[in-house]
């Protein structure tokens, strides 16, 4: 390899590194008694059909149940391996993490980043087992362009069948996420659905039904990149057909304080984890 095709993944790796999430990865205290069990394991042929495991070090009397954690990034970016932290703050509340990769703008558009949600899914259901997990009690959670992902799994069945798990998913929770956003009018969501037919399969509200898995949603009052009425008006349909949502409101969070405060670092702005966890235990069992 020339110096120059060594330098270009270094060079990357220190931009990751120095970005907001980087820096958390890199420099912020992470949650006690969590290990990864497992890395890079494939639920498609592409580089980025790939996820990592964590999972409780404390003994547990019977499986746990697990959690598929899907990051944002706006449909065009992001890494697992900045998410560790996020995951770990997870697993530290008694879950197994999966953290999948999925293909991005401009690889894909819509809806292959979905399927992508729906096969990584699948795949961590299939392979619960595998790491001290209970399938029968598996949950999606998501922040930004991820919750749009873990909604839309959970809400339009058709992803989850075509993964052939139609039943897998037994509660869901998104964090700052766009569920509402027609029409397209930022470059994000212009170049990751701007293509779409039929651009109302591409919302999640479109497909607020009675018996989806029970919903926790939660946004950031001061979010200017996703509003906060996104979380309200999908809130409000699910409960307006007779579905399972709780929505919550924080004063004050911006669109990544929904995330970041998971960190052990900014978990006094906010209790979102606690929140969340919450809802997923009782509900997950």
């Amino acid at each position: 390899m020339t110096r120059r095709g060594l330098i270009a993944p270094a060079l990357a790796a220190l931009v990751a590194a120095c970005s907001p999430l980087g820096a958390l990865n890199v420099l912020a205290p992470r949650d006690k008694g969590v290990r990864r069990v497992a890395q890079g394991v494939s639920y498609g042929e592409d580089p980025r059909q790939t996820f990592d495991v964590l999972a409780p070090t404390t003994p547990s009397v019977r499986p746990w149940p697990i959690l598929v954690f899907f990051y944002g990034g706006g449909w065009d970016s992001g890494r697992r391996d900045l998410y560790a932290w996020a995951a770990h703050a997870l697993a530290a509340r008694g879950f197994v993490v999966a953290v999948p990769d999925y293909r991005v703008v401009p690889q894909v558009r819509f809806p292959a980043f979905i399927e992508d949600a729906a096969d990584a899914t699948a795949t961590v259901g299939r392979l619960a087992e595998t790491w001290g997990a209970d399938p029968a009690r598996l949950g999606v959670i998501g922040h930004s362009a991820g919750a749009h992902l873990a909604l839309m799994i959970v809400l339009d069945r058709r992803y989850m069948a075509a993964a052939g798990a139609p039943n897998l998913i037994k509660a869901a929770a998104g964090l700052a996420g766009p569920y509402d956003f027609l029409p397209f009018d930022v470059p994000a969501s212009v170049n990751a659905f701007g293509r779409a037919p039929d651009p109302t399969l591409t919302q999640p509200v479109t497909f607020a039904r009675a018996d989806a898995p029970p919903i926790w949603l939660g946004h950031g009052t001061a979010d200017v990149v996703v509003h906060a009425e996104d979380t309200t008006i999908l809130c409000d349909r699910m409960k307006a057909v007779g579905g399972r949502c709780e929505a919550k409101l924080y004063p004050g969070l911006s669109h990544e304080d929904l995330i970041t405060t998971l960190s052990p670092l900014f978990r006094k702005k906010a209790p979102v984890l606690d929140d969340v966890t919450a809802f997923l235990l009782r509900e997950l069992g």
